[in-house]
């Protein structure tokens, strides 16, 4: 198979691409990487030497790429579907991508930091650092309240990569620090993602996996 994709079914940023992938129906082999394995790990390097993931491996053009947001570029560019993630407009192929980097930064970098925080030894719990990403948790929940005023998805009408990216870090943010009722427009724009057959299937496929995370 032409495509090869070196992620895990519960890592946010993995799932983001794979809505994307499943959006149009994509041919790609699923590569599951346990980063605490020492071969997966070595598989992982061998195609990107700072071993994260996601890292898309095109056999075919035998090129390598990593990062969330630029796979689903590269797949927009070389493997598109019928569902066009980035605008053609350079306008909106801009706002696509701010939102997109919205949510990669100001949504799911704080979100990890309190999964983190929930992993750190009870001696060495960061108080200050889990109260300043709460904050910004809810000066994010407020701008997804005020962006979704009469729109379906985070571009209006037409899915895109800023809701591949939205679906993960709000679904996660949720668990970890709930949206709750202040933000109503916010929790029903989570609720069409969840229903997105794209990030439903997303997470069927990582259901067994919540064993794992943290609790309080």
């Amino acid at each position: 198979m032409a495509l090869r994709l070196y992620s895990h079914p519960f890592a946010s940023f993995c799932q983001k691409v794979l809505i994307a992938l499943y959006e149009n129906q994509t041919p790609f082999e699923a590569v599951l990487i346990d980063l605490a394995d020492k071969a997966d790990r070595a598989e992982l390097q061998r195609v990107w030497r700072v071993a994260k993931f996601p890292v898309l491996l095109d056999e075919t053009r035998k090129y390598s790429v990593p990062e969330s947001s630029i796979i689903i570029e590269y797949l927009s560019q070389y493997y598109p579907g019928k569902v066009p993630l980035l605008p053609g407009d350079p306008d909106l192929a801009r706002e696509t991508r701010l939102l997109d980097r919205f949510y990669d930064l100001y949504v799911s970098d704080p979100m990890q930091k309190i999964v983190f925080n929930r992993l750190r030894p009870a001696d060495q719990k960061d108080a200050f650092g889990l109260a300043q990403a709460k904050a910004s948790l809810l000066t994010a929940y407020q701008m997804i309240e005020d962006q979704m005023t009469d729109k379906v998805w985070a571009m209006g009408e037409s899915f895109s990569m800023a809701d591949c990216a939205a679906a993960p870090a709000l679904m996660y943010a949720n668990v970890v620090f709930p949206i709750g009722e202040a933000y109503p427009r916010a929790a029903a724009y989570l609720k069409r993602l969840c229903e997105r057959p794209s990030y439903a299937r997303v997470l069927r496929e990582a259901e067994p996996f919540w064993a794992v995370f943290p609790k309080e």
